[in-house]
């Protein structure tokens, strides 16, 4: 049976490879990070979705190196070995009392970032449905996690209410707007939603 181009190596799985990450996400990451700097040196950050861990390793090593920290949750665990000193892994939902208790307690956050993607079912109706719960859910989590002037990043399927959560965005955020990487695949309908300097409470009117 012919394979189809998604179990083929792209360039960008061949890079990850080469440079020790578990996937070619990262390279999407790096795009934004290059033209929106969403993370400093300090930042504290969290990334939801976090495993196999490519976002996660990619900013520890090229942003954060020995001066910040990020907490990482997902629902597997992370595929780092080692898990560098200024990450913490959480595995779990982090939607749930019990991992959103403990994200509190790690945070506020100067930066969320989020390749969190639905199981897929092959349905595009259904998966964009899911895809919309999902990045609703980072996006109230990230109203409570978020500190002020912080940035967030979130991964949401085009036809899945991306243009009424980027209109939530824009009101919380001094600057929101969609973003799909040159590194996404061709056939991939995923957008990144971006939202640039949260704004105080006081300033917010959802």
């Amino acid at each position: 049976m012919a394979k189809s181009k998604r179990d083929r190596a792209d360039s960008y799985t061949l890079k990850a490879r080469k440079e020790g990450y578990p996937a070619r996400s990262v390279y999407k990451l790096e795009e934004m990070q290059i033209q929106h700097k969403l993370i400093r040196p300090n930042d504290k950050v969290l990334d939801v979705g976090a495993a196999p861990g490519s976002w996660t390793l990619y900013v520890t090593k090229k942003i954060l190196k020995e001066k910040g920290s990020i907490i990482a949750v997902d629902l597997n665990p992370l595929s780092l070995n080692p898990i560098p000193l200024n990450v913490t892994s959480i595995t779990g939902d982090a939607f749930s009392p019990e991992i959103r208790a403990q994200l509190t307690a790690l945070g506020p956050y100067d930066t969320i970032i989020s390749d969190a993607a639905p199981m897929t079912t092959g349905i595009r109706a259904v998966d964009t449905l899911k895809s919309e719960y999902l990045s609703e859910s980072v996006f109230h989590l990230a109203l409570e996690q978020l500190k002020v002037h912080g940035n967030l990043v979130i991964k949401i399927y085009q036809g899945g209410g991306q243009a009424q959560l980027l209109q939530q965005m824009r009101k919380v955020f001094k600057k929101a707007k969609g973003f799909k990487p040159k590194a996404s695949r061709s056939d991939s309908f995923e957008l990144f939603l971006i939202g640039l300097d949260r704004l105080k409470s006081e300033e917010i009117d959802l």
